[in-house]
């Protein structure tokens, strides 16, 4: 492969970093480990640079990577039966909550968001927030079209419920007040 076309390559990758980062926090959680799974989808992309076909957008073959390796992560962790509880970072546990009312009706969506499962959470952030549509979705995440829109009709109803029932907390404090 000729040094122009691979340089092309790696800058069209580099540009999907911040669009996966997101969509790496969205399936887990955590920064940190949000971090080290980008690293390992672009260590993997670096590697299989081959699979992609010049002049398409790396988009949907990042993602499509990322998506497997986290679901080869999931499993690990799951046959060996780890739960870790990480700590916060001292910035963290020292920062106070937003006053601005944006910020809390988004700080509350995000956390009914990492609270539905994550097949549901994966379907509802590649469609609504990555922009990706039902068929390309399905064919990254490998599930049939209509179990995908079944995950993402599922989701919402979920985050729903949640958001409703914050309201109603939040509603209730505020009356405690």
């Amino acid at each position: 492969m000729r040094t122009s076309v691979m340089e092309e390559k790696k800058a069209a990758i580099l540009q999907e970093i911040p669009r996966l980062r997101r969509y790496a926090r969205a399936l887990l959680r955590d920064r940190d480990a949000a971090d080290d799974l980008v690293q390992d989808c672009l260590e993997r992309a670096l590697l299989r640079m081959d699979n992609w076909r010049t002049g398409e957008n790396p988009r949907r073959w990042l993602f499509t990577i990322m998506h497997h390796l986290f679901i080869d992560q999931m499993r690990k962790v799951n046959r060996r039966g780890e739960a870790t509880m990480l700590p916060l970072d001292a910035g963290e546990a020292l920062a106070t909550p937003a006053m601005q009312s944006e910020s809390v009706a988004s700080r509350e969506i995000i956390d009914a968001l990492q609270a539905i499962s994550p097949d549901r959470r994966a379907a509802l952030v590649m469609v609504a927030i990555e922009g990706f549509s039902y068929a390309e979705a399905a064919m990254m995440l490998g599930v049939p079209a209509g179990t995908l829109m079944s995950r993402i009709a599922r989701g919402r109803e979920e985050l729903r419920g949640l958001l409703d029932d914050q309201a109603r907390r939040r509603t209730i404090r505020i009356v405690e007040k």
